[in-house]
């Protein structure tokens, strides 16, 4: 079963400043927990992709219009979560990835404790069948 774990921070309750601010040192230990977390899950066979986005500032809302693309910048002014990037996994069940989603949850933050930030767990469906 592939899932989509999906990072997200919230001003509201996941008061985490931003890594570029954080001490070489606390992004070392914060990236070595994800590295060896990439590595367990591809030795596995788990791990199909991960991805970390750009800070929300850089994102841009699309709507088609009259037409053509009206782009405004994102994310909405009255949202307090952004989506921080997200992992594709394949793994036995959804229990499996909650165990993986719980790990990277708790990769250590800019003080070294565990962000225990919240991860959102969805299954991935398969492509509908071809029309014949």
């Amino acid at each position: 079963m592939t899932h989509m774990l999906q990072m997200h921070f919230s001003q509201d309750d996941t008061p985490v400043p931003p890594i570029p601010t954080w001490s070489p040192e606390a992004t070392a230990v914060h990236v070595a927990h994800m590295r060896r977390t990439v590595a367990e899950l591809t030795a596995s066979g788990e791990l199909v992709e991960v991805r970390g986005l750009a800070m929300p500032e850089t994102a841009r809302i699309v709507r088609a219009a009259d037409g053509g693309p009206v782009v405004t910048g994102g994310p909405f002014p009255d949202s307090k979560e952004f989506l921080f990037g997200w992992w594709l996994v394949d793994c036995a069940d959804e229990a499996r990835a909650v165990a993986i989603a719980a790990r990277i949850s708790a990769a250590p933050g800019h003080d070294g404790k565990p962000m225990n930030m919240p991860v959102e767990v969805r299954e991935v469906l398969p492509e509908p069948p071809a029309e014949h």
